[in-house]
């Protein structure tokens, strides 16, 4: 939880609401939805408090046909916390469903995305349904470092792992410092 954080939504960033499109478009002629997350702007080199969009995170689980999408919320991960939601209009309506009204409570704002998914066909509104103004917003994004390892990087905390539990890799049991560089199973051998 970051404490003094502002609240305020500043906009959405462009690379966001362009995976966004992307993604509604792919999803056809099925509905498209996710969660919205949003970074500090400060974070991400503005020179103003407030938060952009930087995120959609699509929870497993969410089915959808082309008149409706259904999230799981059970599957939703406990820390995440959202400032809106997005998801698709197949039939090209840019406007909330009764449906939609009765999902918009979490969060300040809901993206509806429209077929056939170009750069205006996107509307944003509030908890109550109402067009509410969201700018874009030309920022870097930070790159993503999830998948930022390499395979000795994996082996060192697994046999770390294996001694924190008290089993020793083969090479540390019969003083062989060989290192056959194989990996993950390479010590379970």
């Amino acid at each position: 939880m970051r404490l003094f954080r502002s609240s305020e939504l500043l906009g959405i960033a462009r690379e966001t609401l362009e995976f966004v499109l992307e993604a509604c478009e792919e999803t056809h002629p099925d509905e498209y939805m996710g969660f919205l997350r949003a970074d500090d702007a400060r974070k991400l080199g503005l020179d103003r408090s407030g938060q952009v969009i930087t995120d959609v995170l699509v929870i497993p689980g969410t089915t959808s046909n082309p008149v409706s999408a259904t999230v799981k919320t059970t599957m939703k991960p406990n820390d995440v916390s959202s400032v809106g939601s997005v998801h698709s209009h197949p039939n090209g309506v840019l406007r909330p469903s009764d449906a939609d009204l009765a999902t918009f409570g979490q969060g300040t704002v809901h993206i509806i995305v429209g077929a056939p998914y170009g750069r205006d066909d996107w509307r944003a509104f509030d908890n109550q349904g109402e067009r509410t103004t969201l700018d874009v917003i030309d920022v870097d994004l930070p790159d993503e470092a999830f998948f930022d390892f390499t395979q000795s990087d994996i082996d060192a905390e697994l046999a770390a792992e294996g001694r924190r539990r008290g089993v020793v890799p083969p090479a540390d049991r019969d003083g062989d410092d060989d290192d056959d560089g194989g990996g993950f199973l390479s010590w379970l051998r």
